[in-house]
């Protein structure tokens, strides 16, 4: 039997820990880099690899539809400052990429452990490729986990922030596959009045209780 203890992580809907770290870009205290705004935290298993300069170089490529969204990016690895700030220097001379967002250097694993990003069954070692998504408010809002052999899908990074951001400015909810443009989700009527309101309305009724509209 496996007595191995399963490693404590966040869950959505609660406060984003707090922590101290030192990053590319200088010291953090996590709490006062999010300041108000929406924040994105990802991790990557090593510096140096394959994978994980994709995904970091899409994030940088990405770097303006994440300012514009008012949306802060931070990276982690298990990996020293020096080994980041080397990484970041390779790909730029190789790519012409810079990685202007700040990359955790988490050498002693504690940010990975208090985020639930080692996974005993992956690596004890190396971080899996974990996102989250946290609101102005420091709260966590989505998560996503990734094996350490497959990339993330930077699509469905920046559709699923949009979607939140959407969701909490209207009020609403996204049926499956949403994008931008598309119709959304009225939340169903609490009252029989509201069901009555709702079927005099303008809206697409797929029934009483399902209800698209514009944005």
């Amino acid at each position: 039997m496996n007595d191995q203890t399963t490693p404590s992580m966040p869950r959505i809907g609660d406060h984003a820990p707090d922590f101290k770290a030192m990053t590319t870009t200088g010291p953090m205290q996590f709490s006062e880099y999010i300041n108000n705004s929406w924040t994105i935290l990802f991790s990557h298993p090593a510096d140096f690899t394959p994978v994980c300069t994709t995904e970091m170089s899409g994030f940088a490529l990405e770097q303006k539809f994440f300012d514009e969204h008012k949306t802060k990016l931070v990276g982690l690895s298990i990996d020293s400052i020096h080994s980041h700030i080397a990484w970041v220097n390779n790909v730029k001379k190789n790519t012409g990429v810079l990685f202007e967002f700040p990359i955790i250097a988490d050498i002693d694993m504690s940010v990975s452990k208090l985020y639930g990003m080692l996974q005993p069954g992956e690596s004890e070692t190396a971080a899996v490729r974990a996102v989250f998504f946290i609101d102005p408010i420091g709260k966590i809002r989505l998560i996503m986990y990734y094996p350490l052999n497959v990339g993330r899908n930077m699509d469905e990074i920046k559709r699923v922030l949009v979607a939140l951001q959407t969701a909490d400015q209207n009020k609403c909810a996204m049926p499956l596959n949403w994008t931008p443009g598309e119709k959304v989700i009225v939340p169903p009527p609490k009252t029989v009045a509201e069901m009555l309101e709702r079927e005099a309305s303008d809206y697409e009724m797929v029934d009483f209780y399902l209800a698209k509209r514009s944005l």
